[in-house]
């Protein structure tokens, strides 16, 4: 197996830790080393130090080679400029050796947390083998739901699922309204868009080339015309914008889901990776120099310095050395809003 870690986001909704230049893929949120790092020691039992690639940005590329010393520099790839993730898989897999490409590729997000990495291989062993049986072009990951989450992608399957086995998908669905997502939760067939997705190299550049007709023909001309590099980034910014998800899985018919029960959290907000905490007597989860004086179900981060909370319930409290973030955790979907007020007052020195 090959695998491909898209590692070139900006994890706005983790601001004010994760900035421009430190985004949330480079951090140690939980411990024991930044989130890339964490995914690439968890899928390198399967794909190897030699099948291992990254996708990034060119201004990321030096921080992700320092996190990943043991990775061959001609395998992380910088992005000019962010075109969304179907030009990164589709410009990524084209710039694989030609002979590696009808090999399976697993394409992982570099922020993810999982508890249970053997569970987790498993699932993806399972996924490999049913894309080398031709069952599917593609094979996803799907997360039975915990809750009824509105700020994930769910995938519909045609029958019922256990975890570890695959099913068909009949549709995908993005961020659904509170009624709908309790609906999916109770249905038994409606399950969370991992981000994961497994294939042939062969296969998907051909599925571009049907559904991304013009996209394809970009990829194309990046092959032939791009080793200069102004040229280069000059061809990439012409790349249809598009995320994978609408611009092709969306439109195939032979995709499939295998069900994973591995103790996944994406990470993607405070209120996520309060989750994956360990909690105190109160509810209360903390990283850092922290302390509490009657709160309940609060976390507290400290990037810098100290925070102290008193007689709060249910925020996201999060310090670094320039900026304090204060956020009702069922709010912290909307911290990329804070990031995007700070954009528009051009207040870069906090982004």
């Amino acid at each position: 197996m090959i695998g491909l870690i898209l590692a070139g986001g900006i994890g706005s909704r983790f601001w004010p830790v994760s900035r421009r230049r430190r985004p949330k893929q480079l951090l140690d949120l939980l411990g024991g080393g930044s989130l890339l790092d964490a995914t690439a020691r968890r899928i390198e039992p399967l794909c190897g130090a030699d099948g291992l690639w990254v996708c990034t940005t060119e201004e990321l590329a030096p921080a992700v080679a320092t996190e990943l010393p043991g990775l061959c520099p001609s395998r992380i790839l910088g992005e000019p400029s962010g075109r969304n993730t179907a030009p990164a898989i589709g410009w990524a897999v084209r710039s694989m050796p030609e002979q590696g490409r009808d090999d399976v590729i697993a394409v992982f997000p570099s922020d993810h947390w999982v508890a249970d990495e053997d569970a987790f291989r498993q699932v993806l062993r399972v996924g490999a083998q049913a894309v080398e049986r031709g069952d599917h072009d593609v094979v996803t990951v799907g997360i039975a739901p915990a809750w009824a989450e509105t700020g994930y992608g769910y995938l519909e399957l045609e029958a019922h699922a256990e975890a570890g086995s695959v099913e068909r998908v009949a549709r995908f669905t993005e961020k659904p309204d509170p009624e709908t997502a309790v609906r999916f939760k109770e249905s038994g067939r409606h399950f969370w868009n991992a981000g994961i997705f497994l294939f042939r190299g062969t296969v998907l550049l051909d599925l571009y080339r049907r559904h991304l007709t013009e996209l394809a023909a970009g990829l194309e001309r990046l092959a032939a015309e791009g080793s200069d590099p102004e040229r280069r980034r000059a061809l990439y910014a012409e790349l249809e914008s598009v995320s994978i998800d609408y611009g092709l899985m969306e439109r195939l018919s032979s995709i499939g889901c295998v069900v994973a029960d591995c103790g996944w959290n994406d990470l993607g907000s405070w209120a996520s990776l309060a989750e994956a905490l360990p909690e105190d007597g109160d509810g209360n989860r903390t990283v850092g120099s922290t302390f509490a004086v009657d709160a309940r179900d609060n976390l507290l981060f400290a990037d810098a310095g100290t925070v102290a909370a008193i007689g709060v319930e249910g925020l996201a409290i999060v310090r670094t050395g320039d900026a304090v973030l204060v956020v009702p955790r069922e709010r912290a979907q909307d911290v990329r809003r804070m990031v995007e007020k700070l954009q528009a007052l051009g207040r870069r020195e906090l982004l």
